[in-house]
């Protein structure tokens, strides 16, 4: 294993936490609108195509599970990537990684007034629209401030306020699905590679949480229970929910608001006012996470040279990276008064794909490393790794060239950053 090293973060958070903690970055606004479009691209078939999503994500989780049993620190696919290959690929990782927060913060933020609309239009545009882009946003960020336990419980408690609509959704919708209407749901456009981000935007999120792992009790026992854990109960509820929602709406694809329109067909408006606020703290509980976890990502560059020493500043009493918390929500702010929703929210998608193939490849190379003293090994040789490098490099293909674009002006942007690495004193190899 690779050695532990003293990161001067308090070790607070126990393995149900993570769980909540996964959960809350995954279960997001994707699954409010993943029926719905995924129904309009593949019609009858986006319920299988749920489900096979799933597992194709599943192997990436497994290659995430396996790294974290090497490190105790924090930095996630970072961390992985610069032990594996060195310092340059392991910057470049790590500065995709930070990109995708900030475009998630910020797409989240955009996304949250969106929502909020339905239930006050104000929040539409103008004043109203930067407030409840801006105010909850900050008020995030301060909690997370004084306190990583004070931002895992504020995740447990968000967790719990998404579920429950869901919940109720499915145990009252069951008994109204029909299966001739999910057959007779229309064909869809067929576009497998647009409906291939979308699932991937849906299920993405559970890399982050092996970023905080410096403040996590025993992430080298917990993280690959948390993770595994994690995407089985995601892929269940997210095939229940489709199921639900195509069986009780006709032309689920047509529908902006598929959740809230099918539980109003069959337990009334209280019920589709319940899922638009359920929408609303779903966006709220992955915006918390994020603005938690991005600045561990800033936090292990900033100790490992890269980027100004005070993104390493741990605040002296609630030992959090208060500037590097600040310093992510200054960039996502202006990101999210300026952008829509599903423009910033496919940015993130294309940047997390440096994260996964970082961390894909680097599996082989740490177990290699480790030799007999590694910690836990996937079975099958390098069967699983070689499987998700696939669906990474599809998922890769089915991306606009303008994204791709977008993606490797930002590579070369983290070239440039990492020649302007200062020196530090014990910088891991």
């Amino acid at each position: 294993m690779i050695p532990a090293s003293d990161t001067g973060l308090k070790r607070v958070v126990s393995r149900w936490q993570i769980i909540a903690l996964a959960l809350n970055d995954v279960i997001g606004s994707g699954i409010y609108l993943l029926p719905a479009a995924a129904a309009a691209m593949l019609g009858p078939e986006s319920l299988w195509a749920v489900l096979v999503a799933g597992g194709a994500v599943l192997l990436i989780v497994l290659c995430f599970a396996e790294a974290s049993t090497h490190f105790d620190e924090p930095g996630g696919a970072y961390l992985y990537a610069r032990h594996a290959f060195g310092d340059f690929i392991g910057f470049e990782v790590g500065w995709m990684t930070w990109l995708a927060r900030v475009a998630s913060v910020a797409s989240l933020a955009a996304g949250f007034a969106q929502a909020l609309a339905y239930l006050w239009p104000a929040a539409s545009a103008g004043a109203g629209r930067a407030a409840a882009v801006i105010a909850p946003t900050l008020a995030l960020a301060g909690l997370n401030w004084i306190g990583v336990r004070t931002g895992v419980w504020t995740a447990v408690v968000l967790v719990a306020s998404k579920l429950v609509p869901l919940a109720v959704f499915i145990g009252l919708g069951w008994r109204f699905v029909e299966a001739e209407r999910i057959a007779g749901q229309p064909t869809g456009s067929g576009d497998l590679g647009a409906a291939a981000l979308l699932l991937l935007y849906a299920y993405a999120g559970f890399e982050n949480t092996t970023a905080p792992a410096g403040e996590y009790r025993n992430p080298r026992r917990d993280l690959p229970f948390a993770l595994i854990v994690h995407i089985a109960l995601i892929t269940g509820l997210y095939f229940l929910v489709q199921w639900v929602a195509l069986g009780t709406l006709t032309n689920a694809g047509a529908s902006e608001t598929p959740l809230a329109d099918a539980a109003s067909s069959f337990a009334g408006p209280v019920e589709g006012l319940l899922l638009t606020v359920g929408a609303t703290l779903s966006i709220l509980g992955t915006q918390s996470n994020t603005i938690l976890i991005g600045p561990r990502y800033l936090f292990a560059l900033a100790r490992d040279g890269f980027g100004p020493r005070v993104l390493e500043r741990l605040h002296p009493r609630f030992r959090t990276p208060d500037v590097a918390i600040l310093l992510q929500v200054a960039i996502a702010l202006p990101l999210a008064l300026s952008g829509t929703f599903a423009g910033l929210a496919t940015l993130s998608v294309v940047a997390r794909l440096a994260t996964y193939f970082g961390t894909i490849l680097a599996v082989p190379v740490l177990r290699r490393r480790a030799g007999s003293a590694g910690g836990w090994r996937l079975p099958g040789g390098l069967a699983i790794p070689l499987a998700a490098a696939l669906v990474t490099a599809a998922l890769a293909a089915s991306a606009t060239s303008r994204h791709l674009l977008a993606a490797a002006i930002a590579l070369v942007v983290g070239a440039a950053v990492y020649r302007w690495r200062r020196p530090v004193e014990a910088a891991a190899d």
